[in-house]
């Protein structure tokens, strides 16, 4: 893994995540008041969406920069997601079982880190932009998990 990665890593790492959910820290984003509201929105087709085309655009940001470095993001991914995997476990085991969360929490979950990790990984092709964005909010403890308005970027993001 790239040293950026590592770094990501680390500062996550070192975050009480979700320490701050439900509270309303921020004018940012739409902050929910329950797991229940947290856990509807980030299964939402709407939010599955936007996260699905988050990544799409990405990659095909790569492709146009570099199709030498994009014919390796499989194999990047694996290698990255052997890590991602365990510590995404490690920081939401305790509370999914307090709180009795779905599995899609953790695929949620999943998914983010590896794509901010990737962002980071291949930031010298292509900036990190909305996964990245998403690193910012689990350090300040809260959960990005929405999208209220129109079609990204044009709305406000929904944290918990």
């Amino acid at each position: 893994m790239h040293p950026r990665t590592i770094a990501t890593l680390a500062e996550l790492e070192n975050a009480c995540w979700f320490s701050n959910v439900g509270i309303k820290d921020t004018s940012a984003a739409i902050v929910l008041s329950s797991w229940g509201e947290a856990i509807a929105h980030c299964v939402s087709n709407h939010w599955q969406d936007l996260i699905f085309e988050a990544a799409n655009q990405y990659c095909e940001r790569l492709a146009e920069r570099s199709k030498d470095r994009f014919n390796n993001w499989n194999k990047i991914v694996g290698e990255v997601k052997n890590v991602t995997v365990s510590f995404v476990r490690r920081k939401i085991e305790t509370l999914v079982q307090l709180q009795n969360l779905p599995p899609e929490f953790e695929r949620t979950l999943q998914w983010d880190i590896l794509h901010l990790c990737m962002e980071a990984e291949y930031s010298e092709v292509y900036p990190p932009g909305f996964f990245a964005s998403h690193a910012y909010w689990y350090v300040k403890g809260h959960f990005p998990c929405g999208w209220q308005g129109g079609r990204f970027p044009n709305g406000t993001l929904i944290v918990y």
